[in-house]
């Protein structure tokens, strides 16, 4: 499960933390609020890798399970239903009974969220995992374009050279996927890309709602969750793709073991983000969930036997820098410090040599 976090107002979201520092901090309702904020990072960050780790190695482990791969959409099925449960529980612990977005929104939500949960987990029938973890960090790009044509925002240069960077660092991982991978079709890429599309459009969609209506959270996820789960199951029947994936999990039943701590997994996981970047500003909650994408990459390798190459390595770190320019743009003032933190570190030998050259002549 994804969480949408935007970074263009991460000052401004500081600054509410700040003011609202008065009110209880909790992490899976346990009360942090007494930590100190480096304490309240760790935290954070340990509750992120674990969850999200979890969820990773999960979701590649049920694809390893002999003839799973044609029944991606039907573990969709499962995972929405226990989004749906997780949400309606949520809401009723938290007394937030009352839908503030209108049902028309939701029902696109709803059918966005489907096609990107959908397609994304489909995928990993024709890819391998760490393809498609490649693919889902470079969702910038569909990103960039929906928010151009949706919401009509304006970028800078280092926008775009990011967004060349991903995209050149997508192709390579790709093109050397391609030609080591038995698992590689290219139905796979058609697939998370669909899933990125439809990423793009709903991040947008979301922003654009929550700020109109001032819905939670939680209210989103029950709402698109338990929709998307009544479009798929009706889908499913009318196509008969049900009965198949019923039959196949009713003769291996871990599957539905795996997918509900497949499912706890990333549901939590999602809280804790939405917690990180309460207390420390979207920024560091993007360099958080950025980081924990490398290191289920690396684990990927080590616990799933797949052919290597070094290839994949430098189109990793021509991604990795695509990100970072991406999330620097957003922060201004971290551009401003780097840049005089790099000036500090050449200016000394700036001035060396230009008094070396002058005592020369």
């Amino acid at each position: 499960m994804d969480v949408k976090i935007g970074i263009e107002n991460d000052s401004r979201n500081i600054k509410s933390n700040r003011r609202n520092s008065e009110k209880a901090l909790h992490v899976l309702y346990y009360d942090i609020s007494d930590y100190s904020s480096t304490n309240q990072f760790l935290i954070c960050c340990a509750g992120v890798l674990v969850f999200y780790l979890i969820y990773g190695y999960l979701q590649e482990l049920i694809f390893t399970v002999e003839g799973f791969k044609p029944y991606g959409w039907y573990l969709t099925l499962v995972q929405f239903a226990f989004y749906s449960v997780f949400g309606f529980a949520e809401c009723g612990l938290n007394g937030d009974t009352k839908r503030h977005i209108p049902l028309q929104t939701y029902m696109l939500l709803a059918l966005l969220t489907l096609g990107t949960m959908g397609f994304s987990n489909s995928s990993l029938g024709y890819l391998n995992y760490p393809t498609q973890v490649i693919f889902k960090c470079c969702k910038l790009i569909p990103c960039l374009i929906g928010s151009i044509l949706i919401q009509q925002k304006k970028y800078g240069l280092l926008d775009y050279v990011a967004a060349a960077a991903l995209s050149l660092g997508l192709t390579l991982f790709t093109l050397a996927d391609s030609q080591l991978s038995p698992n590689f079709d290219i139905i796979g890429v058609v697939m998370i890309s669909c899933a990125l599309v439809c990423d793009a459009v709903i991040g947008n969609v979301q922003e654009k709602s929550m700020r109109a209506h001032g819905a939670s959270n939680t209210e989103v996820v029950l709402y698109s969750y338990s929709i998307g789960f009544v479009y798929l199951l009706v889908t499913m029947v009318l196509t008969g793709a049900l009965w198949p994936g019923l039959s196949y999990c009713s003769q291996h039943p871990v599957i539905y073991i795996y997918a509900l701590l497949f499912s706890i997994s990333g549901y939590l996981g999602i809280q804790i983000v939405l917690t990180l970047v309460q207390t420390c500003g979207a920024l560091v909650a993007v360099t958080v969930t950025t980081c924990r994408k490398a290191v289920t990459i690396i684990l990927s390798f080590l616990f799933f036997a797949k052919p290597f190459t070094f290839q994949y390595v430098w189109s990793g770190l021509l991604i990795l820098l695509g990100i970072y320019l991406n999330v620097l743009s957003k922060n201004k003032s971290l551009m401003h410090n780097l840049s005089r933190h790099v000036w500090q570190i050449i200016a000394p030998y700036h001035h060396n040599r230009r008094t070396f050259v002058a005592s020369s002549v």
